[in-house]
């Protein structure tokens, strides 16, 4: 970076700490502190929804994912695509429900002022690893652009770094509350919008300044040159010799997954629509916004693609591909000296920053309303509670700062992160539509998840380390190696040139007596399946191997010997080899003594004693059938309790779902009106349900919603088409 990028990035800092101080004069109370006021029109509602669902760990994710395992990668953070269509029906809850927190949506709901405690804890441990994950991204950003692998006291930079970007946030976050937010996620969401197009411009004239026959070639002859650079197997969305980490069962299990726990994640209750003037501001905001996202996700996914095309030669790349951002940024912008290396550094921090100030506020609400005030302090005043709320969003960054700094493994901490809402999305949607479901019930369904997804797979391997190593556990699913021949390409040579380079300067950097450390068996375990060695245009043998994952055991298997000691990873002996529409398989069966490492995958137990073998499946298959016990159980669980606990107060139901049932009206003193009119006379809004006289609040749909839910289906395919016409451009 040169002096111009520093100007820039410092001139984004300033901006971002004025723009809390100007807001934090108009914070009076805990509305305007953690709501804004709700006086957000569709504008601010579609880039506070697009700036909070927009992380810096994306970019940087689906870099690396587009890196190893071509346009399929797209979907670490396309997953996202069909849950978009169900933000149309949400985004109304979020706004009718017209509470601060999704804390007080539980209390009020089932009448438990502890639930309501046990959702904040859960926001915080949810925030902690989520926000982490962003602050590692820009930390793998980073450290290429700054070329710089120390700050302060020769420590890694992101020691130096995730600190300096958590003070900045919790400055202008704290001061100014949602309000300084939204306004942040307004000048960020621009910046996000840079980041995602920015280096596709510069990226195509430089492949054709650099290997173009003429020059002055037009920037679409460097859609050419990318597919002549990389093989057509990595261009696919769907298949493809590239496409085993991403398939579509895969792909489904996600978007599942995704769209049970996206409710409930807790800063859905500010930018899914609660603190919107009105219901389609709510609406509008919310799915715009996410739009939005979804075409940057198709942007980084064709700026991956440039880079490999452009960078395929990269040793840096090659020790670490969560730097393929950085690293293009710098190749592609540095020489410019335009200070558009800074422009692309800001525009990450924003596209983390916009989420990291939501988040605290929203969880900062959380403590204030579902802790402080219901338990230590009910009679504060308004500036008391504020004060609490900028306090507790301090500690929550400090959190997420703490976990990045322990932990720097982005997709793994993102995938922590996803599987946490399990523990209380089932409450959500069944106490949407449901009055039998009762807090009693809730209770249940938390103690159960918690069980059996988080304590027990940690507990039991614990008090039976015997278990580890137990011949039927401490196994792996076969090691399958597919092998076909095609043309080497120019990327091919270069990558294999990285990979040499990568491990000599690996070898170099740690001395024998270093290569026990995590650092280095990390590296390691990224350079261990080398590329072929390639000459441009002769046949090469390209081989892909899957499988050879533990099945019980979270964090795999190690061999050991006789006495009990590691011998490092295990051995495997050949079982079959064939030849299938011209691709050789080799399946390999692990042999020795191992012993698993990690957590204990209980769902998968079960499926053995069910007599499933699992021996043969690949690891993204694996990870599918991991699915149904994280969403079905809950809800077995939930709905059997529900049948045999007393239903909650009949009076208290009948008022809920009469203002779920009240649409809200843009007045606030109106709203008011008509929700008074609505708790005197529940049954006015009764003849709404679909079934009349049930336990079953499904109401009819209108005419807006079933249009608008359709229209988001639509440009659901459309958004995967216009990314298969970008990825398809220039091919023969």
């Amino acid at each position: 970076m040169q002096i111009i990028d520093y100007i820039v990035l410092c001139g984004y800092f300033a901006i971002m700490i004025l723009i809390g101080l100007w807001a934090m004069r108009r914070v009076r109370d805990q509305e305007d502190y953690f709501m804004g006021g709700r006086g957000f029109g569709k504008v601010m509602q579609t880039f506070a929804a697009f700036g909070a669902g927009t992380g810096a760990h994306e970019p940087v994710q689906v870099g690396r994912t587009v890196w190893t395992s071509g346009l399929s990668g797209v979907w670490s953070a396309l997953m996202w695509l069909f849950v978009t269509p169900i933000y149309w029906i949400t985004a109304v809850w979020y706004r009718r429900m017209r509470h601060l927190t999704l804390g007080d949506w539980f209390v009020e709901r089932y009448q438990s002022r502890p639930l309501g405690v046990a959702y904040t804890m859960f926001a915080i441990v949810f925030y902690m690893f989520y926000l982490s994950t962003m602050f590692s991204a820009i930390a793998k950003f980073a450290v290429p652009l700054l070329e710089l692998e120390t700050g302060l006291f020769g420590l890694e930079l992101r020691y130096t770094l995730i600190p300096l970007i958590a003070g900045v946030v919790m400055i202008y976050g704290v001061l100014g509350g949602l309000t300084a937010a939204y306004w942040t996620d307004l000048i960020q969401g621009i910046f996000i919008l840079i980041l995602s197009v920015l280096l596709i411009p510069y990226g195509l004239w430089l492949l054709c300044s650099k290997f173009a026959a003429e020059s002055g070639e037009s920037m679409m002859k460097g859609f050419s040159i990318m597919h002549d650079r990389i093989s057509e197997d990595h261009f696919s969305l769907f298949t493809g010799p590239s496409s085993g980490e991403f398939p579509v069962q895969y792909i489904i299990s996600l978007s599942l997954l995704g769209m049970v726990g996206i409710v409930v994640q807790p800063h859905f209750i500010a930018t899914g629509g609660g603190s919107a003037k009105s219901e389609d501001e709510a609406r509008i905001g919310l799915v715009v916004g996410n739009f939005l996202k979804r075409l940057c996700t198709v942007g980084w996914a064709i700026t991956a693609l440039i880079a490999l095309a452009l960078l395929s030669g990269s040793s840096e790349i090659a020790g670490d591909p969560d730097q393929v951002w950085g690293v293009a940024a710098r190749e592609i912008l540095g020489p410019m000296n335009l200070g558009l290396v800074g422009l692309m550094l800001a525009c990450l921090l924003a596209a983390m920053m916009s989420s990291a100030d939501t988040y605290m506020i929203v969880t900062s609400a959380l403590v204030v309303r579902n802790v402080y005030a219901a338990y230590i302090n009910p009679n504060a005043d308004e500036k008391k509670y504020v004060f609490v709320g900028r306090l507790t969003g301090l500690l929550i960054i400090m959190g997420a700062v703490i976990v990045s700094l322990m932990y720097s493994d982005v997709f793994g901490q993102f995938k922590m992160a996803m599987e946490l809402p399990i523990l209380f999305a089932a409450p959500f949607w069944v106490g949407m539509y449901w009055r039998r479901v009762n807090a009693r019930a809730v209770w249940a369904t938390i103690c159960v998840s918690l069980l059996i997804f988080f304590v027990l797979p940690v507990a039991i391997p614990t008090v039976r380390p015997d278990l580890r190593s137990h011949s039927t556990l401490a196994t792996t699913t076969d090691r399958i190696t597919k092998t076909f021949v095609r043309d080497a390409t120019k990327s091919d040579v270069e990558r294999y040139q990285a990979w040499v380079e990568a491990s000599d300067s690996l070898n170099k950097k740690f001395d024998e007596s270093q290569r026990s450390s995590p650092e280095y068996l990390a590296r390691q375990k990224l350079l261990s399946q080398s590329p072929p060695e390639a000459i441009l245009g002769e046949p090469i043998e390209i081989s892909l191997r899957s499988g050879g994952v533990a099945i019980f055991w979270r964090n795999g298997v190690e061999a050991i010997s006789e006495s009990g000691g590691s011998l490092g990873p295990p051995r495997f002996e050949l079982v079959s080899e064939n030849e299938i529409d011209g691709v050789q398989v080799r399946v390999e069966r692990v042999i020795g003594d191992v012993r698993g490492k990690g957590a204990l995958n209980l769902d998968f137990i079960a499926y053995s004693i069910l007599g499933v073998d699992l021996s043969t499946v690949s690891k993204a298959t694996l990870e599918t059938l991991r699915l149904p016990s994280r969403l079905l159980t809950p809800f077995f669980v939930l709905i059997a309790f529900s049948y045999v606990t007393r239903r909650e107060s009949q009076g208290v139901l009948d008022r809920y779902f009469a203002k779920m049932n009240t649409p809200v009206d843009p007045d606030p003193d109106q709203d008011k009106k008509n929700l008074e009119a609505a708790f005197a006379n529940p049954d006015s809004t009764a003849g709404k349900k679909i079934f009349p006289n049930s336990d079953w609040e499904f109401t009819r749909p209108s005419r807006m919603d079933w249009l608008g839910f359709l229209g988001c289906c639509l440009v659901c395919f459309l958004v995967i088409g216009f990314l298969t016409w970008l990825a398809g451009l220039g091919s023969t």
